[in-house]
This record gives structure tokens, sequence and C-alpha cells, in this order.
């Protein structure tokens, strides 16, 4: 089974791609900026805001395909400055508690729309 994911509760795609996309038990989360779906706007210039919104969005894709966090098997965060890395880290262990995706955060030179962070994730049940 294939399915792209869509919900009006996270921003919307800025280009070719879905939200998510579903394949048999694994769902695929596109990038996440820290943009209020219902604006498409950024959130705040505050990386911890930009963080936790980003998580949001994430998560609301996740339970529009029915997964949930706990589902969460990997994320990748990009950031557009390795020394917000503490504070993102903060933002990301209180959203995810004693559940510990695998990750990888890495610094890039520039994301879309300028923003300061942007987060994906692999999700798997069972």
């Amino acid at each position: 089974m294939r399915k792209i994911i869509v919900t009006k509760d996270a921003p919307a795609a800025i280009g070719p791609y879905a939200q998510g996309y579903q394949v048999n038990e694994t769902l695929y989360v596109s990038g996440q900026l820290p943009f209020v779906a219902s604006t498409m706007t950024l959130v705040s210039e505050d990386i911890k805001e930009q963080t936790a919104r980003s998580l949001q969005n994430i998560e609301a894709i996740v339970k529009e395909a029915e997964f949930s966090i706990t589902d969460i098997v990997k994320c990748q965060v990009f950031l557009r400055d390795m020394n917000d890395f503490a504070a993102v880290n903060e933002v990301y262990a209180s959203f995810f508690k004693d559940h510990t995706p695998a990750r990888v955060a890495v610094q890039v030179s520039r994301l879309p729309k300028d923003v300061g962070v942007e987060i994906d994730a692999i999700c798997v049940k069972g």
C-alpha cells in the first residue's frame, strides 16, 4: 500500500513533494519548517519556538496517518547555526520525553525561507 498523507494541521508543501508518504507500515514525513499551518508564516525568530513548531507539524502529519510519536524511529535535524544545538536539543528532548529515535543533526548553509531549523521523520508501526 502507498498513500500520500495531507493535513491542514501542518504547513502545505512549498514545492513538488508530499507532507508525508506512507508505504505499508512505514511513514516518511517531509522536512517540516517552523511555519504556522493556517497562515504559512514563521512562528517566530526564536530557535526554541521554531523547533517546537517543526515538531508539532511533524506530529500533525504523523497523527493524520494514524501513527503515533512513539512510532518515530529516526529524525534528521537541519540547523542554520550549530550554536543553536543545545537549545534545539532541549526542546527536542521535551517533545519526545522517554522515546529516543535515532537522529542526525547537521549545520547547513541555508534552509528554505531562511528558517533556523528543519526536521524530518521516519515512522514504523509495530
